[in-house]
């Protein structure tokens, strides 16, 4: 790592690695991308309790999909929550997604992002799957920025934290701050890294 602040070298180190995470996304054929993240591992699996109300995410272009993690969980019979952020200063929560198909249940949300509405019941997962931008073998991760699942991880501590990334996001090291959360586990499309 060079001798700039961890504020700079993280800002460096995320557009490098979003850039690498959109371009490998990108050159996915169509066939493989269908199949990765289709069913989560049996080692994963192991994590997440039947009756757990599991966190996932709506990806972005270039994030790990999460669609088929939301449908496979809720055929399963966990209850889904997806995260919501009504506006920037305030923290998110996560509320019931009820409708993995059709996603009647959700509008767009601050970046566009689709999250569930206003009257869906607010939920705090037993796991919570989440985006990255980075991620070490140690569990360390690098979010997208703006603090919000490190601030509700730390609001949550008994929240087991499960990052999903292709393997070409992975960092021997990243510049970590005191707030910095650490993840309970990492799965790609070749492997589980954890429990840690």
């Amino acid at each position: 790592m060079t001798t700039d602040s961890p504020i700079a070298q993280k800002k460096q180190l995320r557009d490098e690695l979003r850039r690498k995470r959109k371009a490998h996304a990108a050159a996915l054929p169509t066939e493989v991308s269908a199949l990765v993240f289709n069913r989560p591992p049996a080692q994963l699996l192991a994590l997440v309790p039947e009756e757990a109300t599991v966190g996932l995410y709506r990806s972005d272009e270039g994030e790990a999909p999460s669609r088929a993690y939301i449908k496979f969980f809720f055929e399963r019979g966990n209850r889904i929550a997806l995260p919501r952020v009504t506006t920037l200063d305030k923290p998110m929560e996560f509320r019931l997604h009820t409708d993995p198909w059709e996603e009647s249940d959700l509008e767009s949300g601050v970046w566009g992002l689709r999250q569930p509405g206003l009257g869906a019941p607010v939920v705090v997962p037993d796991v919570l799957f989440m985006p990255l931008v980075g991620f070490t073998a140690k569990g360390d991760r690098l979010g997208q920025g703006g603090g919000y699942y490190d601030r509700y991880l730390a609001a949550h501590p008994q929240v087991v934290a499960i990052g999903m990334a292709w393997d070409i996001q992975e960092v021997p090291e990243l510049p970590l701050e005191p707030h910095d959360m650490r993840l309970s586990a990492i799965v790609t499309p070749t492997r589980v890294l954890g429990p840690f």
